[in-house]
């Protein structure tokens, strides 16, 4: 399946899964493994577009059930794409809305068609196929799209998770061919020199694996997705409850059934420590709302653990956040008077505590990264695991 994104390794470390990469997409280059920050609506809450690339972000993710209800696919379409619509330079990932309508509770009802589902903003109905999810991300623009999945909760009977993992490789297929029609269709009808611009000639299409936790539907799957064909593919269906013993262990499976030459996506995980794990685990990106929203609530992650700063026990805490930290945050305001702000209800409280929780975050995936290329993963790995860095 020929898009615009390309995926290099240029490292690997040989006593784990570990790996370092480059993808090369149409708004530049992302250094791998590599974290996504959250904007759901086309927006990280609380953070503006200029900061994000002050701290270092190469790659979003935004939400296509999100941004398909308000403002519209259209809307955005006409603005001329998602990057030009909320002013973004470099890459984006789109999820295909899966996940958020299985987490309607009650709001959606799945067919082989596809999904049927209404609105939480006003209750109206809607429709979203496998070939609707992929038309709507193509509208938005955005570099990397997802197939339209079932994503089951956990715990699940073995036959529900078999019968949304098939029904994920039903899909994948109607996804994989309705994008390979646009794909030919834009291809006849843009003159050569025009073919590398953003659009859908430079939109990849990944797949995402199901499964739930057992290996054999695990392996099932990937090798539907790899019959089908994607740019990438994605670890679906995890952090959705199983125990932390169980997701590493099947990331690490799954990843082992997945091309050494294409990007891997964990979707939807976790912690920092997460992070470390997941790479050793052969991963190379990740995404999740940890950072932004456990910080509107107060709950920051440091190389110490996590600390709830609203706790009275930083009332004259006049440290800062992290003293191991080289964030602006850090290097300006205590603990204390973003206790104050928390305690006073001041929206500044969420915000500095989102860029704290951020740069702690990228530079976690720095360090990896770093580690990886230089031979010192494992002994990174193990400091994790004996709490001599602390990331939890």
């Amino acid at each position: 399946m020929e898009s615009g994104l390309k995926f290099d390794l240029v490292a690997r470390d040989p006593s784990t899964r570990a790996r370092a990469g480059l993808l090369r997409t149409a708004h530049g280059v992302v250094e791998t493994p590599a974290f996504m920050p959250v904007g759901t609506a086309g927006s990280v809450k609380g953070i503006a577009q200029e900061e994000l690339e002050r701290l270092g972000v190469q790659i979003l993710l935004s939400n296509t059930y999100h941004l398909y209800l308000r403002p519209g696919h259209e809307v955005i379409r006409q603005a001329g794409g998602l990057h030009r619509f909320m002013a973004w330079r470099r890459p984006i990932l789109t999820d295909s809305g899966g996940y958020q309508v299985m987490s309607l509770k009650g709001l959606g009802r799945v067919t082989e068609d596809g999904v049927t589902f209404r609105s939480h903003l006003d209750g109206s109905s809607h429709f979203l196929s496998p070939e609707r999810a992929v038309e709507i991300q193509l509208a938005l623009g955005s570099d990397i799209g997802m197939i339209l999945d079932e994503c089951v909760e956990y715990p699940s009977s073995y036959e529900s998770t078999r019968r949304a993992m098939e029904l994920t490789g039903r899909w994948a297929r109607r996804a994989r061919d309705y994008y390979e029609r646009v794909l030919e269709s834009a291809a006849r009808s843009l003159p050569k020199s025009k073919t590398s611009g953003p659009g859908p000639l430079t939109s990849a299409l990944f797949g995402i694996v199901q499964g739930g936790i057992d290996k054999a539907l695990r392996r099932q799957s990937a090798e539907q997705m790899l019959e089908t064909g994607f740019a990438g593919y994605a670890v679906g269906g995890l952090s959705v409850g199983e125990p932390k013993g169980d997701t590493y262990d099947v990331t690490e499976y799954t990843a082992g059934l997945l091309p050494a030459d294409l990007p891997r996506y964990l979707m939807g995980v976790g912690t920092p420590a997460d992070l470390v794990e997941c790479v050793a685990r052969g991963i190379d990106l990740f995404d999740c709302v940890m950072p932004t929203r456990n910080a509107r609530n107060a709950c920051v992650f440091t190389s110490e653990g996590r600390l709830v700063i609203k706790s009275a026990r930083y009332a004259s805490d006049e440290r800062p956040l992290d003293p191991a930290c080289a964030c602006d945050v850090c290097q300006r305001y205590s603990r204390a008077y973003i206790r104050h702000l928390f305690q006073a209800g001041e929206m500044l409280a969420g915000i500095l505590a989102t860029r704290h929780n951020l740069h702690f975050y990228l530079d976690t995936m720095r360090i990896i990264r770093h580690a990886v290329v230089s031979g010192d993963f494992e002994d990174l790995l193990r400091r994790v695991r004996a709490g001599y860095l602390s990331t939890s």
